[in-house]
């Protein structure tokens, strides 16, 4: 599972040129899944996302996490984050999770993270979105984790 985040001051997203979702200050979540995704990936990045201390405090220091600020999440699937680029210059997306698990663990990721107590909008799996955002520092961290045992 990866995660692209991207602190916001507001971001939205629309399909066929209707917002769907919207966030003031928070964050922006690209999320794709990858073969073997399971519970296990979206638990361990939900805690690693709503804990993240990214946010800056009245020193300027980034010490506050999501919850602290009272931030939102808006949430964009997004399977071409397993593009293989290495061969040819024609990505291919064979890694990326099939459709069908990867909207079950998409739903499972953003009920998680409501379940944080943390407002959360979403674009629509697998529609052609179009996404605004105004990057906040910019802060932009990307977030992995696999279901294949680290050596």
């Amino acid at each position: 599972m990866r995660v692209v985040l991207q602190r916001v001051n507001d971001a939205s997203v629309s399909v066929k040129g209707q917002i769907i979702g919207k966030i003031n200050h928070g964050i922006v979540l690209l999320v794709g899944f990858t073969k073997g995704d399971t519970s296990a990936q979206i638990d361990y990045l939900v805690h690693k996302i709503v804990n993240a201390r990214i946010f800056e405090d009245s020193e300027g220091k980034m010490n506050l996490n999501l919850k602290q600020i009272h931030g939102q999440i808006l949430s964009i699937s997004q399977f071409t984050l397993y593009a293989e680029t290495r061969k040819g210059n024609r990505p291919s997306f064979t890694q990326a999770q099939k459709p069908e698990m990867a909207l079950i663990n998409y739903d499972e990721f953003n009920k998680k993270l409501r379940e944080q107590g943390v407002i959360v909008e979403t674009g629509k799996f697998g529609a052609d979105m179009k996404v605004q955002l105004v990057n906040d520092g910019p802060v932009t961290i990307i977030y992995e984790e696999s279901a294949v045992e680290k050596k």
